[in-house]
C-alpha cells in the first residue's frame, strides 16, 4: 500500500520534521519505494513535487527537508504501487482545479470498482484507481454545489465529502487526504492517526530515526499544528487513532469536525466484490 502525511496549521509551519520521517518510510524503514510526492499550499495554489523513485534516496526530497518552506497546509505521500506503473503520472498527490482553487488528493488503499464509475469534466492522466476516484469525487462536488465553492456554508461541503468517502469506502480500502486550500480532510478507512500540537509544546523523537526536535523553541503559545499520518511518526507523543469509516476535518490547526463516513446505501466498509 502507501503512507500518507498531512499538515494543517493556524500559522505558517515547516513540514521538515514529519516529512523526514515519511521519506525514510519511502524505501528505508518501510517498503513504500515506488514514488513520493509533496504538495505545499500558498493560499488556494498548491506547489506539487513528484518523483517515481524511493523518497529515501531522492536528492529532491532531501533538498525539501533541508530547505523547508513554511505553509498552512500540506499533503505528502510515499507509494507502494498496487495499480499503475511507477511513473510521475501515477504518483500522488494528484491536483485539479475546481471553483478557482486547487484541490490536492492522496490515497492509501485499493478501489477495485473505480474503473466502472463514469466521469464528468475531470479526466485521469494516469492509470491509478486513486486518481480516478479523485476525479469522480470532484465531479460529484461540482454537481452538488452548482453555485460554486460553498464558503458560506462549509458544513455542507464537509458532509458531502464525508458521504462520497463512504460510497467509495464500501468498494475497497479508502484512506485519503484531501485539501482545498482552506481545509484538510482526512478519511480513515483502515488506518489513520492524528496529533494536534499546541501549547505547552514539548519534545518529539521520530520513530524511524534518532532525530529529535524541541517544539517549544520553534513556536509561540498561539501556534496550533495538526498532523495526520498513516502510522504515528513519533515515539514519545500521544496520537489519536482513527475509527474506520470516519472523516476528520481540520481548520486553522483544530479538529473542526469528526463525521461518520458511511455509504448512504448501507453497504458495509470493505464490501466484498460481487462474484
Amino acid at each position: 500500500m502507501c503512507e500518507l502525511l498531512g499538515m494543517e496549521c493556524n500559522v505558517p509551519t515547516d513540514l521538515a520534521f514529519s516529512f523526514t520521517g515519511l521519506t525514510l518510510r519511502g524505501g528505508r524503514t518501510a517498503p513504500h519505494a515506488d514514488g513520493w510526492g509533496l504538495a505545499l499550499y500558498d493560499g488556494p495554489f498548491a506547489q506539487v513535487f513528484l518523483e517515481p523513485i524511493p523518497a529515501c534516496d531522492s536528492p529532491l526530497a532531501r533538498l525539501l527537508r533541508e530547505n523547508p518552506s513554511p505553509t498552512l497546509l500540506a499533503i505528502a505521500h510515499v507509494r507502494k504501487k498496487t495499480v499503475g506503473s511507477s511513473s510521475v503520472r501515477n504518483t500522488h498527490p494528484f491536483k485539479r482545479v475546481l471553483w478557482g482553487r486547487e484541490w490536492v488528493f492522496a490515497h492509501n488503499g485499493t478501489l477495485p470498482d473505480a474503473g466502472t464509475r463514469s466521469l464528468g469534466d475531470f479526466t485521469p492522466v494516469g492509470e491509478t484507481d486513486s486518481e480516478r476516484a479523485f476525479c469522480w469525487m470532484l465531479g460529484e462536488l461540482r454537481a452538488a454545489f452548482p453555485g460554486g465553492y460553498p464558503g458560506d456554508r462549509p458544513e455542507a461541503l464537509w458532509a458531502c465529502i464525508s458521504e462520497l468517502g463512504g460510497v467509495l469506502g464500501a468498494e475497497g480500502s479508502f484512506n485519503f487526504l484531501l485539501a482545498d486550500g482552506r481545509h484538510l480532510f482526512a478519511r480513515c478507512g483502515t488506518k489513520l492517526c492524528h496529533i494536534i500540537r499546541q501549547a505547552p509544546f514539548g519534545r518529539a523523537t521520530l520513530r524511524d530515526a534518532d532525530i529529535k526536535v524541541d517544539f517549544s523553541a520553534l513556536t509561540t503559545p498561539e501556534d496550533r499544528v495538526a498532523v495526520v499520518a498513516t502510522e504515528p511518526l513519533t515515539s514519545d507523543e500521544v496520537w489519536s487513532i482513527g475509527e474506520p469509516g470516519t472523516l476528520w476535518v481540520f481548520r486553522e490547526g483544530r479538529l473542526a469536525a469528526t463525521l461518520a463516513s458511511r455509504d448512504p446505501a448501507g453497504r458495509p466498509e470493505f464490501a466484498a466484490p460481487a462474484p
